[in-house]
């Protein structure tokens, strides 16, 4: 699903082709630490697939949204908004329930899975075997809506993920165990800003199945997100070239 988040955040910008596509991509795992934007470029990514004309995109996490991203006008679209499913199972226990009821759902098969936050359900029981089966059953899920949507199209998998301090072995464990679930992976590092703003580098592993890419994704003082291509990518990185779906970090 790395071609998604690629779209997003090479809106505008020459690192990018703009071209939508129908197939769903290897599932991604975004990584970030707190307050690095995970939230904000995960909901842009399900505008950008709602805005693609096919099935309805199906956001989970943990805790409410406490505001839409704003500044652009795919926050604005209400159409877009209308497509996106948010669901909020409060417990490890009740996500996999959902997810579990998913293959019995009936209605349009969502086009693409989110779920913001895995680490708050791994933390009820850090062991590899649940979160193995965690990590199992999104990418089972994703694949049941995929065979209900057919040939040519499918249904995307992306998951965040809160990094945390180096050194700490046990989520060292974790992370190389979901990785191997989760091929692609998206990392979200700091980078110094300007005043008033929060400026992060947003470092694309497509899995094997396109180049790497790298963005700058700013966070401005009145919350809209702007994204510009990393200095390699393009020769005038301090251009402004395009903005994406815009958010609180």
């Amino acid at each position: 699903m790395a071609e998604t988040l690629r779209r997003v955040l090479s809106r505008g910008s020459a690192a990018g082709s703009g071209e939508n596509t129908a197939e769903a991509g290897p599932p991604l795992l975004l990584l970030g630490g707190p307050g690095s934007g995970k939230t904000a470029l995960l909901f842009a990514a399900a505008l950008e697939a709602a805005g693609e004309g096919r099935g309805p995109v199906l956001f989970l996490t943990r805790r409410p949204l406490q505001s839409l991203p704003r500044g652009t006008g795919a926050a604005l679209d209400h159409l877009r908004l209308q497509k996106i499913r948010l669901q909020y199972p409060p417990s490890t226990r009740e996500l996999l329930q959902l997810l579990c009821s998913a293959h019995e759902a009936r209605g349009p098969a969502p086009s693409l899975l989110l779920l913001d936050g895995l680490e708050e359900y791994l933390a009820e029981d850090r062991g590899p075997q649940e979160a193995a089966y965690l990590a199992a059953l999104l990418l089972d899920t994703a694949a049941h809506f995929s065979h209900r949507i057919g040939p040519g199209g499918g249904c995307g998998l992306i998951v965040t993920l809160q990094t945390q301090e180096e050194g700490d072995i046990g989520d060292a464990l974790q992370l190389s165990l979901l990785q191997r679930y989760f091929p692609a992976q998206c990392w979200l590092q700091p980078d110094a800003p300007g005043p008033g703003q929060h400026r992060l580098r947003a470092s694309l592993e497509p899995g094997g199945l396109g180049p790497r890419a790298e963005w700058w994704v700013t966070f401005r003082p009145d919350g809209e997100m702007t994204v510009t291509p990393w200095p390699t990518q393009a020769g005038d990185p301090s251009s402004d070239k395009g903005s994406s779906s815009g958010g609180q970090p």
